[in-house]
């Protein structure tokens, strides 16, 4: 299979209730936080993801996935944000990978409190650099492909 290895931009998405936050990488290897998308609409929200991926020139997209209790039933928010990516699948074309976000709004707190800056109102974006950060290295060290998203 080879070494796999992200090309040109990646937005990393922190996929969440009221905000979706946005990070974005150009070159493979490190993390920014890019902005927030007020959540309104499923339609709204994917159009300003669409015209992101237009503006930036985004080859791939990371998707955060919350972790799932292991005695956990019912509809968790992995599975909103599968049903979201779902969406998100249906309008774009360039591949979407899922990444476990595990505790990404934390560490987001945590190194900006390490900066000595005051926190934003929302760590969000920070989140998502903090998932797609999260991914690029685990590529880097080990060259593996992380898991593509295709809808069941």
């Amino acid at each position: 299979m080879g070494e796999f290895q992200f090309s040109g931009a990646i937005l990393g998405i922190d996929h969440g209730l009221k905000v979706i936050g946005l990070a974005l990488s150009q070159t493979g290897y490190f993390a920014r936080p890019y902005g927030l998308i007020q959540r309104s609409t499923n339609v709204q929200d994917l159009a300003r993801i669409r015209q992101i991926i237009q503006k930036e020139k985004i080859t791939a997209i990371v998707v955060g996935l919350p972790p799932v209790p292991p005695d956990f039933t019912g509809y968790s928010q992995a599975d909103r944000v599968k049903n979201w990516a779902k969406k998100l699948y249906a309008e774009v074309t360039i591949p979407i990978y899922l990444w476990d976000e595990g505790l990404s709004s934390v560490d987001a707190e945590e190194l900006l409190d390490d900066t000595g800056k005051a926190r934003p109102e929302r760590v969000d974006a920070h989140a998502a650099a903090v998932i797609l950060q999260s991914c690029l290295d685990a590529v880097q060290e080990g060259h593996l492909e992380p898991p593509r998203f295709v809808p069941q």
